[in-house]
């Protein structure tokens, strides 16, 4: 209704995200003999590169729905094969897909609810929720030893690691440590709510904000306490993700020894004009 083409990514494929603490399935052939062993294949963690291409070549407005396949613990939130629904529009902001999510949700309350939703819609910064529930700022806190520090005097109920582990501890570490621990159980209020402006360590695939490069043009959804969405303003710049791509699998290399491709469906998107 919305004038998305749906488009159908291939479940199989040679190049995975690259995000440290995201596990793909890795597949082999059943035959000894096959003319593909010895060739990396991987179930898809999300659509995301496919659909990356396919921008590249000139469609603006997409969309799927398909299994994605992720190598973690089940749980009541958590299963490693799942239905994942992307969409992408070129030529826009962030902003856009965030009113995107908020329509969805309104859709789906008054088709299967029969109404729309009742309460109210949330929107806060990172910076916001961190001042509200724990009335710190963190962007004052993007040093790994300044944030360490904090944790261990203000909040010592939460368990720190020490000796060897302590070492291996990223500044990405120390905020999930606070943010799952302190923030997200607070979030179960919120029957729908939209966190933006991660600190800039988080920015994966995003932009840095044009007027305050401390955070990056990324959002996340919450509902009823549950993170269900993820959305990045798509950097387009083909050598700083090269950078970040290399960081991140080198990352993943020194936390849980093993290797994955770099991510050359991605490289060749940004390469050919990611819009």
């Amino acid at each position: 209704e919305s004038g998305f083409t749906d488009v159908l990514a291939p479940p199989m494929v040679s190049h995975p995200g690259i995000e440290p603490h995201i596990h793909p399935f890795r597949v082999s052939p059943t035959l000894n003999n096959s003319q593909n062993q010895g060739q990396d294949f991987f179930l898809q963690s999300s659509p995301e590169f496919f659909m990356k291409e396919l921008l590249s070549q000139g469609l603006e407005k997409i969309f799927t729905l398909s299994h994605s396949f992720r190598d973690e613990p089940s749980s009541s939130i958590h299963r490693n094969q799942f239905i994942m629904l992307e969409w992408y529009r070129s030529g826009s902001h962030y902003t856009d897909i965030m009113d995107d999510c908020i329509k969805l949700w309104i859709h789906l309350n008054e088709k299967f609810l029969g109404k729309p939703p009742s309460k109210k819609i949330h929107k806060m910064t990172i910076a916001e929720v961190f001042k509200k529930f724990l009335d710190i700022n963190i962007l004052d806190l993007l040093n790994t030893q300044d944030l360490k520090k904090v944790i261990k005097e203000s909040f010592p109920d939460i368990p720190t690691p020490e000796g060897n582990d302590e070492n291996k501890m990223t500044w990405d570490d120390y905020f999930f440590l606070l943010f799952l621990n302190k923030i997200e159980p607070n979030l179960k209020q919120y029957p729908f709510l939209i966190l933006y402006e991660f600190p800039y360590h988080l920015s994966a695939l995003s932009t840095l904000k044009a007027d305050d490069n401390r955070v990056c043009e990324r959002f996340e959804v919450y509902i009823e306490g549950i993170e269900l969405a993820n959305c990045f303003n798509e950097l387009c710049d083909l050598e700083t993700q090269k950078k970040r791509a290399a960081k991140d699998l080198q990352l993943k290399k020194d936390l849980y020894n093993y290797s994955l491709p770099l991510p050359k469906t991605l490289f060749r998107s940004l390469q050919n004009g990611l819009p």
